[in-house]
């Protein structure tokens, strides 16, 4: 039996990365998932690798319009769910004093505005007793330089998700954090040299990244009933990064 047998899932930003092994592990564990993702090519094929039990709805989680189809799809093909991961996210460094507009448009569209929105969103179709949980960075535990922005960013996610647990207490809808290191995927293959690569994992106490399925693992601990009694927490999955 699944931890999540029966159960319904909406991942948004599942087509790469942490949110692509959450979502393969998530129907390896008996879930129907939705996921979504800007690139309608990139989410063909990430709905082709996880292969059955899942939906690909092509959307940007920062637009309104795109999160009503979503949830439209939802509510038509399932009618509820009962796990929502809002893991859509970007980030690119930008030290004090080089800060464009841009730069703090683009990180708080998606990452503040767009995660805010996806669960709002969402709260019509979600059953009681269900779970949230939203995908935050070290970054906002951590002082590294140039990263302010999207720190910040992310770090609102922490408030939130105390707030919004005392506001669905009678629902028993329960929202956590999940907060991921320096894990090896295909953005940050994009966004580092080598020299950068071997920075961020010299911080690492095992001198080595993370996986996109070790993360996973902890996504699904925090949609399942094995973390039943953990609510408004965020649960840092960076390697002890943060830790010491």
């Amino acid at each position: 039996m699944g931890k999540l047998d029966g159960k319904v899932a909406v991942i948004t930003g599942g087509t790469t990365g942490m949110a692509l092994a959450g979502a393969k592990l998530f129907v390896d564990e008996g879930a129907h998932v939705f996921l979504t993702g800007r690139r309608q090519d990139a989410l063909d094929e990430a709905v082709k690798q996880i292969g059955r039990n899942v939906t690909g709805v092509q959307g940007d989680a920062g637009d309104l319009d795109d999160l009503d189809r979503l949830y439209d799809t939802v509510k038509r093909e399932k009618g509820s769910l009962d796990v929502l991961w809002a893991s859509a996210g970007v980030g690119a460094p930008a030290p004090l004093g080089e800060i464009t507009e841009a730069h703090f448009h683009d990180a708080f569209w998606l990452n503040a505005r767009g995660t805010l929105f996806t669960v709002q969103k969402a709260l019509p179709l979600l059953n009681d007793g269900g779970s949230i949980l939203m995908t935050g960075s070290n970054a906002s535990l951590g002082a590294f330089p140039g990263w302010s922005v999207y720190a910040g960013s992310k770090a609102v996610q922490q408030a939130w998700a105390r707030v919004w647990l005392n506001e669905l207490k009678e629902r028993r809808i329960r929202v956590n954090v999940l907060t991921p290191g320096q894990v090896a995927t295909a953005k940050q293959a994009e966004l580092f040299d080598e020299a950068t690569k071997r920075q961020f994992e010299s911080l690492i106490p095992r001198g080595a990244k993370g996986r996109p399925e070790e993360i996973a693992t902890a996504a699904l601990f925090l949609a399942s009933d094995d973390s039943s009694y953990v609510n408004g927490m965020e649960l840092v999955a960076d390697g002890g990064t943060t830790a010491i």
